[in-house]
């Protein structure tokens, strides 16, 4: 049974039809699924834990405009590099939703940005994220990343992998949101205790972990 598949039997109803649609449009290349990333698999590694995050501004799915850094600086930032179509990130998205709705009450600001290249993978286009976000009632403003600038200065290798920035708006996580897409229970543990930690001024005991999912689908 592939990870796939595994991964379908653990979604709802709602999800499993997106994956199986998206599936079925533009196929799913899992290259790179269930094995960390590395260097090779991306051209730059440029920002490292305690950079200051590269300055962006991309629209969301209702053209607004959101500018990082933010000012003023929320207490902690998450970016998100996802897509629609990989299965990793559908499984760890009721986790990443549970997440920003938990810590909306402490000003955490959550951007989640698709960076693929949508000729390729049509499943991913700014019209199919437009139709996520709707259909889902998705509550993080969900970025277009057309040039795949902005996941190449921060350093994306996989979908979905995880940035968290301090109130400085410095990087102090990066990688996978917990230990396991296919094990709901993890909560999304590493976001969240780096969150817990930020917010308490803390540095997170765990601050680098390993990107796991499909490879970020850069232009050809």
């Amino acid at each position: 049974m592939s990870d796939g598949t595994r991964t379908r039997d653990r979604l709802d109803h709602n999800q499993e039809l997106y994956q199986l649609s998206y599936a079925h449009r533009a196929g799913l290349n899992l290259a790179v699924a269930g094995r960390g990333a590395s260097p090779c698999d991306h051209p730059s590694m440029s920002f490292e834990l305690g950079d200051p995050v590269p300055a962006f501004t991309l629209d969301d799915t209702a053209g607004t405009a959101h500018a990082v850094p933010a000012d003023p600086a929320p207490p902690a930032t998450v970016l998100v590099v996802t897509c629609n179509h990989c299965p990793y990130v559908i499984a760890w998205n009721p986790r990443l939703r549970a997440a920003a709705e938990d810590y909306a009450a402490r000003d955490v600001r959550f951007l989640a940005i698709n960076a693929n290249d949508a000729e390729h993978y049509p499943a991913d286009s700014p019209a199919a994220m437009k139709r996520f976000v709707e259909d889902q009632g998705w509550p993080i403003p969900y970025l277009h990343d057309e040039t795949q600038e902005v996941a190449r200065a921060l350093g994306a290798q996989v979908t979905p992998h995880v940035f968290v920035l301090d109130s400085g708006q410095r990087l102090r996580y990066r990688g996978a949101p917990d230990a396991g897409h296919d094990d709901p229970s993890q909560n999304a543990r590493y976001l969240r205790d780096a969150l817990d930690a930020i917010l308490a001024g803390d540095e997170p005991a765990t601050a680098d972990t390993r990107a796991r999912g499909c490879s970020v689908k850069w232009k050809r």
